[in-house]
């Protein structure tokens, strides 16, 4: 539909891959190397910059795969979650599935028969080995293009608060317009680009924990799944203030979000704030 074409390109234009004409920028043209989504494709390059290559390719390898946790069967609920809730990071979904993982990929190093090894810790903690399996093939794939393109890979550094930020970093250099607000504190999340609202997805770490974030990023949108968020990770509004670009925020409808957002820019830099609305 020409519509979603023209969507399509302004998504493009946010982010920085097309120029002036509307032909791939340089920045588009390494983004394109990537068989990815174009917003995935950016953050794995804005990781570059912020020094956290090695956990971003986790990432989208492991959102590129099927989903890693399986339905439990009837009866076994609170033993899938409790096996679950062993992965969950405080920061949220994403960094969650770096500890899946790395758990598989350990689970695998330490016997004699990978294979066998795998099938059985998978089957115990309610997991996909198939999808765990494809994410490496998928991860292993993203680090050839990596080094065939001649891009830094950093050193893996899972787990500081510094690493932590810079994933969220990168992840918002790509995600800026995949950002939602719980507007009543009890779950139901008003996404600002589309003014949607959603519910966070059963799967996420956060309906494990039962805490329930104010601002997320999140990595896709389904209406099949009853208006669901998946893959969702908390962010500041600071944070977001700090990397979209301005002419993305400027073109979002009004709401209660966008006001609160900002009165942040305003906070931040209360000089420009005044210039721009001489503008």
């Amino acid at each position: 539909a020409p519509e979603s074409l023209m969507q399509a390109l302004e998504d493009l234009d946010y982010l920085a891959a097309l120029d002036n004409d509307g032909n791939l920028s340089e920045f588009g043209i390494i983004m394109s190397e990537f068989p990815l989504d174009p917003q995935l494709s950016k953050s794995i390059l804005a990781s570059c910059e912020f020094e956290c290559v090695d956990e971003m390719l986790t990432i989208a390898a492991m959102v590129t795969a099927p989903n890693c946790f399986l339905p439990a069967p009837p009866g076994t609920e609170e033993m899938a979650l409790t096996c679950w809730r062993k992965f969950s990071h405080p920061a949220g979904d994403h960094l969650t599935l770096i500890n899946v993982f790395n758990a598989f990929k350990e689970a695998g190093a330490s016997s004699t028969s990978q294979y066998h090894s795998n099938e059985k810790w998978c089957r115990d903690y309610f997991l996909s080995c198939s999808a765990l399996r494809m994410a490496e093939i998928i991860r292993a794939e993203l680090v050839e293009i990596m080094k065939r393109i001649e891009l830094p890979i950093s050193e893996p550094d899972f787990g500081s608060k510094e690493n932590t930020l810079s994933i969220k970093k990168s992840l918002l250099s790509g995600y800026f317009m995949h950002i939602a607000r719980d507007v009543d504190g009890s779950g139901n999340y008003l996404m600002l680009a589309h003014r949607q609202v959603a519910q966070l997805h059963p799967f996420s770490s956060y309906c494990n924990t039962r805490r329930i974030p104010e601002w997320v990023l999140f990595h896709e949108f389904s209406i099949s799944e009853d208006n669901a968020i998946r893959v969702v990770s908390e962010i500041s509004p600071d944070l977001f203030m700090e990397l979209v670009p301005q002419y993305y925020f400027s073109n979002l409808p009004p709401s209660e979000s966008k006001d609160i957002l900002q009165e942040v820019i305003n906070h931040l830099s209360p000089v420009s704030a005044v210039k721009e609305e001489q503008k």
